[in-house]
């Protein structure tokens, strides 16, 4: 058997916390662009976006982004406006909750309501919005259904 030497195979890999996201700097949006806050995942790289001047935009995720930034709603986004086409858009970045926070202690978002919001997971306390209640054991009442009597396969034939 060979010795053990190095880290190898891409277990090493997937196992790695790389920190490089939190070290870029912050893209703050440039004429034709615009900050918005995805409302609606709509499929095939398509979203419906709430920008800062107060217009629903159908945004397009760009083609290096695709399957490599994952996108979900509630997120922050820079677009670039299409000058042929006000009601469309394409996603060219997507910024991370502390990042939003930051653009938001610039003074560059103004009326996002879910920057506050949102964790750094993604992921929120609620439960989907179902409420459960608490049932007593002696409450529920088991159906009086008879399962295991023997019933004729055909009715009305005559054996």
């Amino acid at each position: 058997m060979p010795k053990n030497k190095g880290k190898g195979g891409k277990n090493n890999r997937r196992g790695k916390k790389d920190d490089g996201e939190n070290k870029r700097e912050l893209i703050f949006k440039e004429d034709g662009q615009e900050y918005a806050q995805v409302v609606k995942m709509l499929g095939n790289g398509r979203l419906d976006a709430k920008c800062q001047d107060g217009e629903n935009r159908l945004a397009q995720i760009r083609g290096q982004m695709r399957k490599k930034v994952w996108i979900v709603v509630g997120d922050i986004v820079l677009i670039s406006l299409r000058e042929f086409q006000d009601e469309r858009a394409d996603v060219i970045h997507r910024y991370t909750p502390d990042e939003a926070r930051n653009l938001k202690t610039y003074g560059e978002l103004k009326d996002f309501q879910l920057v506050e919001n949102q964790e750094a997971g993604g992921e929120s306390d609620e439960e989907g919005g179902i409420e459960f209640e608490e049932a007593d054991i002696d409450d529920i009442s088991m159906p009086q259904h008879s399962f295991h009597e023997k019933k004729p396969a055909f009715v009305g034939l005559n054996y």
